[in-house]
């Protein structure tokens, strides 16, 4: 089967559950009215389906080549798809309008992008990661930067990377060697090579601008001393074109396990010319911007392969004919039934969708509290709206990467032999989604980003807030119709705080606890938060219906949530109690011993 948009559950919400007008009264809320944001929708999933998706398998296939002159050709219907979707005004949605950008909120912008990931992650790729660029230099460009490159990039004319790995380091960027040199006319020669670029040459459009983390000669050791760099392919001439070549190549591209159609490529420096962006040795901060907003979008990859996925596998179980219903035929006239009535199936079909439907709406509110952080006149609101971006970007990341490879390796066990085999298409969607776990920082960097730096923020000010936001939440919604959503979201929130004040209690005595107990706190707090987001759904729903709506998916909503609390919350005791050992045990063995 081919991939569908999850329309429905976009305005289910958007419009129900985020209530997105609300907030129409902030600029960048004004021109997105549910009608516009329904149109936008309907549009996105005709674009993404019907040109996007054909051509993931694709890709899969024909993979990218490099040829000798250092150019890459990306595959077959790739060039076609990508001038509709620029032709289509799709790249500036999110974009300031001062630079030809439509500036909706990125929480809209965010619905088309897990549409074109699930659709065709590879070639998604290519324009997030422009996005990605064009947000580092709207942070920290001068404005004669931003009137140069920002144009350009919003209406991906020009592809944009982030240039970090080497071949010696990825995470600790402290041991980076690429240098700049000043040229004496404002510029600098910039050498050194960088591994693993998404993007780094490809044929679909007129430049590619680089943004490259070097260091200044003379500057201090570690990641004190990295500054950042634009470093375009095509050094931009008097009138803003692409003029003279610069010394930029791709060396050549990465043979991968997936994402076939997307470009990892080696990039070579040779002394090319690059311009400062920011403050010198103040790169990363910089960089992080471009990051933070590619972890949001990592763990948006991981949803949507997951939701890629369960379609198939939801599809493959209604058709496939394999032995009988324990409790008496369903299909009397066939010679089988199809195994969708099979519990074990059911069993993985429902943690897909519990999964799924929860992450979604909890990267969505969390999107849109990035929105709030910029649009609110609030400062508490915005306030409170940067809080949980910095402390919820590495649970999106991690929690939903994790579980989304989880859902797409149960979709190829719900097609069993067939699954392993390149026929079908779930194969692909479980290559293609394992790199979501390792890259824009491992999950387990992400864990400890978490538990080592986001929790003891202003004093654990983000999570106390977001404990007391859940904690009224249950108060305020104490009704008999809401207890099996609010009793187990009020035990979990319960859990997460033990596990809290255990990280705080035992972390500092031995920071070897706090990294033991970081991936199990995670995912603790990554449950707590679907659970919270599965309560709000379950109230939502239980007003709609009582207003009298009929619309099948209110009903849904209160069965898939109740799974969700029933079936896969529990997990959190688990994590507790691992988290609670320490590491004692696991820092046990010397390393010769492995």
């Amino acid at each position: 089967m081919t991939y569908q948009p999850p329309v429905r559950d976009y305005a289910f919400i958007l419009k129900d559950l985020l209530q997105l007008e609300r907030y129409a009264n902030l600029p960048a809320f004004a021109d997105a009215s549910i009608d516009v944001v329904e149109q936008i929708l309907d549009e996105a999933a005709r674009f993404t389906s019907e040109v996007l998706a054909p051509l993931n398998s694709v890709g899969d296939k024909q993979g990218c080549h490099w040829s000798p002159d250092f150019t890459v050709t990306t595959p077959k219907g790739f060039k076609e798809a990508y001038r509709q979707l620029v032709d289509g005004g799709w790249p500036g949605l999110g974009a300031d309008p001062a630079y030809g950008g439509q500036g909706l909120p990125h929480v809209v912008n965010l619905a088309f992008s897990e549409m074109s990931s699930a659709a065709n992650m590879a070639f998604s790729m290519y324009p997030g990661l422009t996005h990605g660029a064009y947000s580092a230099i709207l942070a920290g460009g001068t404005q004669e930067q931003k009137d140069l490159y920002l144009p350009k990039l919003a209406a991906f004319q020009w592809g944009g990377t982030m240039n970090l790995t080497e071949p010696h380091c990825g995470t600790d960027l402290g041991l980076l060697r690429t240098k700049a040199v000043p040229a004496g006319d404002g510029t600098y020669k910039i050498s050194g090579q960088k591994i693993w670029i998404s993007g780094g040459e490809q044929d679909l459009t007129d430049n590619i601008i680089h943004l490259v983390l070097a260091r200044i000669e003379g500057a201090p050791a570690g990641t004190r001393g990295i500054s950042l760099f634009i470093v375009p392919k095509f050094i931009p001439d008097a009138d803003g074109n692409p003029g003279v070549r610069n010394s930029v190549k791709c060396l050549g591209l990465e043979e991968k396990m997936g994402i076939h159609g997307n470009a990892t490529c080696v990039i070579g420096h040779e002394e090319a010319t690059g311009w400062l962006i920011g403050e010198e040795n103040r790169g990363l901060s910089i960089m992080f911007v471009m990051m933070n907003e590619a972890r949001i979008g990592v763990g948006m990859q991981g949803l949507a392969q997951a939701e890629a996925a369960y379609q198939a596998a939801a599809a493959f179980a209604k058709d496939r004919l394999q032995g009988r219903s324990l409790t008496g035929p369903k299909n009397p006239d066939g010679p089988a039934d199809p195994i969708i009535v099979h519990p074990d199936i059911r069993r993985m079909l429902m943690d897909a969708r519990a999964i799924i439907e929860g992450g979604r709406a909890f990267l969505f509110w969390t999107a849109l509290h990035g929105d709030l952080a910029h649009a609110s006149p609030d400062e508490a609101v915005r306030q409170k709206g940067a809080d949980y971006m910095a402390l919820l970007t590495p649970v999106v990341k991690a929690f939903l990467t994790d579980r989304g490879f989880l859902v797409c390796s149960d979709a190829m066990q719900v097609h069993g032999g067939a699954g392993f085999t390149e026929h079908f298409p779930v194969s692909q969607y479980l290559r293609d989604v394992r790199i979501a776990l390792i890259y824009e920082g491992t999950n387990g960097v992400q864990a400890l980003d978490l538990v080592g730096r986001k929790l003891a923020v202003d004093g654990g000010r983000a999570v106390m807030t977001f404990f007391a936001e859940l904690d009224a939440f249950v108060d305020e919604n104490a009704a008999e119709a809401m207890t099996p959503f609010t009793a187990p979201l009020a035990k979990a929130k319960a859990e997460l705080q033990e596990a809290t004040l255990w990280l705080m209690q035992n972390g500092l005595a031995n920071p070897d606890n706090a990294g033991a107990a970081s991936t199990d706190y995670l995912h603790l707090f990554g449950l707590t938060a679907l659970a919270y987001m599965w309560a709000l759904a379950a109230q939502t729903a239980q007003a709609k219906i009582a207003a009298g709506a009929t619309d099948p998916i209110y009903a849904q909503k209160l069965t898939v949530g109740r799974y969700y609390m029933e079936r896969i919350l529990p997990e959190t005791g688990g994590h507790l109690a691992k988290l609670k050992t320490g590491a004692e045990l696991m820092m046990a063995l010397p390393a010769e011993a492995f």
